[in-house]
């Protein structure tokens, strides 16, 4: 071979080998994430980007994020995960209980996280424990029962004279029902008051279990975290004002609307812990070795206008307990 021919060979083997090797290179992994509501994706994603770093992974450096957000239909939300699914999405995050169970069957492969959910995770079918959770699914939880307890405990040390709380829930079709129903008479029973089950399946109930509130003389109204009371989140709050019954509620949105106080996980924290097992499946852990896991943070909210609105004081030590004071 003539020595200028070499030379061109070498010169054309030298711009080849670079797109070769580019050509090998790892396709950056890609999250799925799948939350309900339009926008609910976009609402976690600071936070979860923010995780996602302490993990090691930065969005378009070196991870990918799908974001699709499902209307109150499982049919829907099954079909958006199966999308995910068909896109070969390393992990699949899910915020809500809907959308990991449209995950849950729309894989038994693709690793699945999920967050923000309110029922037992073991309960509803997720995993098989929350130590051991097998399969391809883990998260982050907390347990709902407790925090429902905890609610009450806390309305009772702001409203001591009311001798009957009511407590507002889905019913028996609220797969966390019968613990939580339990768990808070057995609370209410410990702080001497006398609790009142008002049960409110849909939205056309909702006006008929409000006045029952009323109608059998609650001195205080506890509600449940049921996305039905989240999505009438201002009736509710209304309702309240108007007869001016004291409300602890389960979660901020409530407060910020004029609700009394609000007492729930914190947010941050959980999709925090969330971020973190899917950086360490993206690193080659498989779900069934890491255990579910439950945040350590609350969030402790009181509207201090409300409590004036409503004729009472609020006493120092919640006030110097709360997170937040809107006044």
């Amino acid at each position: 071979m003539k020595r200028r021919e070499f030379i061109t060979l070498l010169g054309g083997a030298a711009v080849g080998w670079p797109l070769v090797a580019r050509a090998q290179q790892p396709a950056m992994p890609v999250i799925g994430f799948l939350a309900r509501g339009p926008n609910g994706p976009n609402r976690w994603g600071a936070s979860f980007n923010q995780g996602l770093k302490e993990a090691g992974y930065v969005e378009g450096k070196n991870v990918a994020i799908e974001y699709r957000g499902a209307p109150p239909r499982f049919d829907r939300m099954l079909e958006l995960a199966t999308e995910l699914v068909r896109q070969q999405v390393a992990v699949i995050l899910t915020s809500n209980d809907g959308p990991a169970l449209a995950a849950k069957r729309a894989t038994s492969t693709v690793p699945i996280v999920f967050f923000n959910i309110g029922s037992d995770p073991v309960k509803l079918g997720l995993v098989a424990s929350i130590n051991r959770p097998g399969g391809n699914v883990t998260g982050a939880s907390f347990d709902t029962p407790q925090l429902a307890a905890k609610r009450l405990d806390l309305l009772c040390q702001a409203v001591p004279s009311a001798a009957t709380v009511a407590y507002l829930t889905g019913g028996p079709s609220w797969l966390s029902f019968e613990e939580e129903k339990n768990s808070l008479v057995a609370a209410a029973s410990a702080l001497g008051r006398q609790l009142i089950v008002v049960e409110c399946r849909t939205g056309a109930e909702l006006g008929q279990s409000l006045a029952t509130v009323v109608e059998r003389g609650a001195g205080a109204v506890t509600v449940a975290s049921v996305p039905l009371f989240g999505a009438n989140a201002d009736v509710v709050v209304s309702f309240a004002a108007q007869y001016k019954i004291p409300a602890m509620y389960p979660g901020r949105g409530f407060a910020l609307r004029g609700g009394l106080m609000s007492y729930t996980i914190n947010g941050a924290d959980e999709i925090r812990i969330a971020a973190g097992l899917v950086g360490q499946i993206l690193n080659g852990v498989m779900p069934t070795d890491l255990p579910v896991r439950n945040s350590t943070k609350f969030d402790f909210i009181i509207n201090l206008k409300t409590a004036k609105a409503l004729g009472f004081t609020m006493p120092p030590s919640l006030l110097a307990a709360a997170d937040e004071v809107i006044e």
